[in-house]
């Protein structure tokens, strides 16, 4: 089955700790012919994973029919700050099985990486699972909606 991105265009971001992994993680992205954009860091200096997690989650919330990737030691720290943004729902994924659920089940539209856990290989395995799974909707709607209703201070 080929590969087929739901997502017009990706969005990346990791910390020093996830740098290299976020570069390898662009090269397959391109390789699979998607479109992927990354907005930093662009160097291995030690940095604030926060301003990046920040940076990938207003551009996925600014527009339609995009994803978002962010990459740091764990991943751990991008999916906190990353579901502290207002409509993100971000991942933390070790295998392929919680990328497609993240996506079917919760309509996840940021996916989070520990360069210091994965090798290149199951990530961009999980890259892929993540990008070409559709949310499911029906029963899982429902509870997007409420996540969306209990933080909105509402």
């Amino acid at each position: 089955m080929d590969f087929v991105c739901l997502a017009n265009i990706v969005y990346l971001g990791s910390d020093h700790a996830g740098y290299s992994l976020k570069r390898e993680i662009i090269d397959h992205i391109t390789s699979l012919k998607a479109a992927a954009e990354d907005l930093g860091t662009h160097t291995t200096d030690s940095c604030d994973y926060p301003d990046f997690a920040a940076a990938v989650c207003k551009a996925v919330a600014a527009k339609d029919d995009t994803l978002g990737i962010l990459v740091c030691g764990t991943g751990q720290g991008m999916a906190m700050t990353a579901n502290r943004m207002p409509g993100i729902r971000a991942a933390v994924c070790t295998n392929e099985f919680a990328a497609r659920m993240a996506r079917a089940h919760n309509d996840a539209n940021v996916l989070c990486l520990g360069e210091r856990i994965l090798g290149a290989g199951l990530a961009n395995s999980i890259v892929e699972a993540f990008l070409s799974t559709a949310f499911e909707g029906g029963r899982h709607q429902r509870r997007i909606e409420r996540i969306d209703a209990l933080t909105s201070g509402s």
